[in-house]
């Protein structure tokens, strides 16, 4: 069935029924209050929040009203691995097209004849901007300011005429000007580039708000040409309502607020630090400048926001939903993929594990630096390959893997000065960085390594650290100095050569917790600088890696710190909580 949301509101009205929101009627501050509250409650599976009194503002503001699956699966209408397994088998079946698969997909195709968006008239209210109005957040204590986190930003190819939908945060400078957090490998950065080249001002609209598909859809990996706009009507069943722009973009004509202008070429500004979702600040730097001409904004509209960071946090839930939409599509373009996860404790894009259909040798190398060069994946840090029958989201079933399977002198590949993330910071340089493949494969591989018991600590030339045994595979070791010099000793030390994996983290990363061990583990370490094996030997000009490999993935000089909340903030929050009503 069509997802039934006409707009946010409708949507937030539907959660309400179904006693799944919670309306804060007392006055809440949008700097850091309001993020502390969402933190809390993304963590216990709790309600959405609509907070009615946001101090300094008049318009309320909705906060984690997709932070669960089960909303994500309401927003859609049905769950997002349906999606994805209809277009799969849609595009299995029509190729060529037939009039009985045509029969057989027909609603499909219905969907199909909802991509194309219509006219509608614009929104209720045009006025100058004044962001300082707006209740945006500020949602880390060393925020470079306030962030407005739900951007839908629409932009063009001066060269096609393509409009794309991206979500890229945006700094407020003052009323009318903020940066745009816009990465150069993101649809809209493409077009950024290309405006740049040609000495043009890029026309920008931003809407917040719209129905729960349209928000989702602006953070789908499509390939660079195609409208999410249009993609969103698929997904909905019915046509996306757009009006048109002086600026000659067209917007989302279901948005709470719209906000139309244009990005000069050449100008910058620093924007940041921002507590992004790799749990640490981006560092400041500089973007292109956003000026807004006008707003456009219902008669009472709603303010739309979401708070990133250490996970779990609402995007956990937003890009879990994606990759199972796009998953059964990525494997009929690679039939022998069996199954791919990203995991949100690395923010994603740090670790994604691949199971594979091999038919021969290594061919698990070929499907991983396949998918290391496509489109979003190529942003990928670690990819770790095993065999069909485990289960790539079950982390203890892939540390098995790495234990029974994996062995550096054959099994590790690395790959250096690759592009990287903008958000990663580890290797000292924006959009720069190394990857890694690590074959946990059993074609062609030995025997499992034997299994012993090991304490929860280790000794370092006297110093008694704790540490983690993760099922043989891993030792974590957590130290509250340099993880370098820890890694080098427990290297060469005979009674831990059993291990495939021995990783050092900082003193802030708890070792019993696994979303948090896996965050500050994948978060915090360069492939080329941090990774090291035991040894390596030369075979002609080709490099033979010892076990086990060491990982130095603490936190170093030069790093972003990581987030934490003020504790003033937390016992405001602690102190107030049966005020909200929550």
């Amino acid at each position: 069935m069509p997802a039934p949301f006409s707009d946010l509101g409708s949507f937030l009205a539907h959660l309400e029924a179904r006693r799944d929101l919670i309306r804060v009627r007392t006055e809440v501050d949008p700097h850091l209050e309001m993020t502390e509250i969402a933190t809390r409650l993304v963590k216990t599976g709790g309600p959405a929040v609509l907070f009615e009194r946001p101090k300094g503002s008049a318009y309320p503001v909705a906060v984690n009203f997709m932070a669960t699956a089960g909303r994500l699966e309401q927003a859609l209408g049905r769950p997002p691995a349906q999606i994805g397994e209809e277009l799969a088998s849609a595009v299995e079946d029509l190729v060529p097209p037939r009039p009985a698969a045509l029969w057989r997909h027909r609603r499909l195709l219905t969907r199909a004849f909802a991509m194309r968006p219509r006219g509608a008239p614009g929104l209720d209210v045009v006025e100058k901007p004044d962001l300082g109005s707006w209740p945006v957040l500020t949602c880390w204590p060393d925020d470079g300011g306030r962030f407005v986190t739900l951007p839908l930003v629409i932009t063009r190819s001066p060269s096609n005429g393509r409009q794309n939908l991206g979500m890229y945060r945006l700094h407020v400078y003052d009323g009318q000007t903020t940066g745009m957090h816009i990465q150069i490998e993101r649809g809209g950065g493409a077009h950024h580039a290309e405006y740049e080249a040609r000495g043009e001002s890029m026309p920008v609209a931003v809407a917040l708000g719209g129905d729960p598909v349209t928000i989702l859809s602006s953070v789908l990996p499509l390939p660079e040409d195609m409208d999410e706009l249009a993609f969103a009507g698929f997904l909905r069943g019915r046509r996306t309502r757009l009006f048109s722009l002086s600026n000659g973009l067209r917007a989302p004509a279901d948005a709470e607020f719209v906000m139309e202008g244009h990005v000069p070429p050449v100008e910058r500004r620093v924007e940041g630090p921002f507590g992004d979702h790799f749990g640490h600040y981006s560092h400041a730097a500089p973007f292109p400048v956003f000026h807004i001409a006008r707003v456009h904004r219902r008669q009472n509209p709603i303010y739309p926001a979401t708070v990133v960071g250490k996970p779990p946090q609402e995007d956990k839930f937003l890009g879990n939903a994606v990759q199972e939409m796009l998953l059964p599509l990525l494997k009929v373009m690679r039939p022998e993929l069996v199954d791919l996860w990203a995991y949100f404790e690395a923010g994603f894009h740090n670790l994604a594990v691949a199971s594979v259909r091999q038919r021969y040798p290594k061919e698990a190398i070929k499907t991983a630096l396949g998918l290391m060069g496509q489109g979003q994946m190529s942003l990928t840090k670690c990819v770790v390959l095993v065999d069909p029958s485990v289960n790539v989201r079950n982390f203890a079933e892939v540390l098995d893997a790495l234990r029974n399977h994996f062995n550096p002198a054959d099994d590790w590949m690395l790959l250096p000065g690759t592009p990287q993330d903008t958000l990663d910071f580890t290797s000292f340089k924006m959009n720069l960085g190394s990857k890694m493949i690590l074959d946990a494969t059993s074609l062609g591989t030995r025997r499992p390594p034997p299994r012993s018991e090991r304490p929860d600590r280790v000794n370092v030339d006297g110093l008694d650290l704790p540490s983690r045994n993760w099922r043989d595979a891993l030792l974590a070791v957590r130290t509250p100095g340099p993880g370098r010099p820890v890694i080098e000793k427990i290297l060469r030390n005979p009674a831990f050569s059993g291990y495939n994996l021995i990783a050092a983290v900082s003193d802030d990363v708890p070792l019993d917790d696994d979303e948090l061990l896996l965050w500050g583990l994948f978060t915090r370490f360069d492939c080329a600088r941090d990774v090291v094996p035991a040894s390596v030997t030369m075979n002609g000009a080709w490099p033979v890696y010892g076990g086990p490999l060491g990982i130095d993935a603490t936190w170093k000089a030069g790093y972003p710190k990581p987030l934490t909340m003020t504790e003033s903030i937390v016992r405001r929050v602690d102190e107030r909580w049966k005020e909200y009503g929550l």
